[in-house]
């Protein structure tokens, strides 16, 4: 099947790189997602990546800290991640390089749009690093503004829930999933799903985001496939 999209941002919940270990990686999850990243990179889609880090730091939860500081904290556990991505890419032939939102030259390249664009236009997938690189912003926030920068046709959100939910699944039986909605909806419903922020950026910028399962099979290939999966908010 053709792609119904050719360049795509895929927002990856760091927790879910854990799987029931809930601490660190899955080696079972890792190589699911990047073979499947490299089925769609190999039909000639363009593949930005963010990550988030709550598989190894999750804020200030139980700790008093100063929130700037475990903010930086949480950005440098994205890194992490983004560096795991790069070497499973790369170990299965796909070319991969990370872009960070912080200066850490040793490790990844400071971010830079026109190096970025560079990159996708040779074939590289681009995982970026480091939320927006700055506190009080969630990853959420830095996967809208990257997706945005490197004009994504969709923001795909692969999480551990299947879509996005009228409430909370975990804490309702009941909750109706929502197979589309608008962003004015979402916002009316004080959704959870995603970050407030990064949804009123995506409907200030026309930019629609598909969230959907990353453990249902093949997830994140249905998904550009234009398949019927999850919710798409626009």
């Amino acid at each position: 099947m053709e792609a119904a999209y050719k360049r795509v941002l895929i927002k990856l919940s760091g927790e879910a790189l854990s799987g029931d270990l809930g601490h660190g990686f899955d080696e079972n999850i890792v190589a699911d997602i990047v073979s499947q990243i490299k089925k769609v990179h190999d039909s000639g889609v363009a593949v930005g990546l963010v990550v988030g880090g709550g598989n190894f730091w999750r804020g200030r939860a139980g700790v008093k800290m100063n929130r700037t500081r475990a903010d930086q904290m949480g950005m440098m556990a994205t890194v992490i991640n983004a560096l795991c991505l790069q070497d499973s890419l790369e170990s299965i032939g796909v070319p991969a390089v990370v872009q960070t939102m912080l200066a850490i030259d040793k490790v990844g390249e400071p971010y830079n749009n026109q190096k970025c664009m560079e990159h996708l236009s040779n074939g590289k997938v681009v995982i970026f690093a480091c939320g927006t690189g700055s506190p009080y912003f969630t990853t959420d926030s830095g996967a809208a503004l990257k997706a945005l920068e490197m004009n994504a046709d969709v923001m795909l959100f692969a999480k551990n829930v299947d879509g996005i939910y009228d409430s909370d699944p975990k804490d309702n039986k009941n909750a109706k999933k929502l197979t589309q909605l608008s962003y004015a909806k979402y916002m009316e419903l004080n959704l959870k799903a995603m970050d407030l922020t990064a949804v009123s950026l995506c409907k200030d910028n026309n930019l629609p985001v598909l969230v959907f399962g990353l453990f249902e099979k093949d997830s994140i290939i249905r998904a550009i496939n234009g398949e019927k999966v999850g919710t798409l908010l626009n």
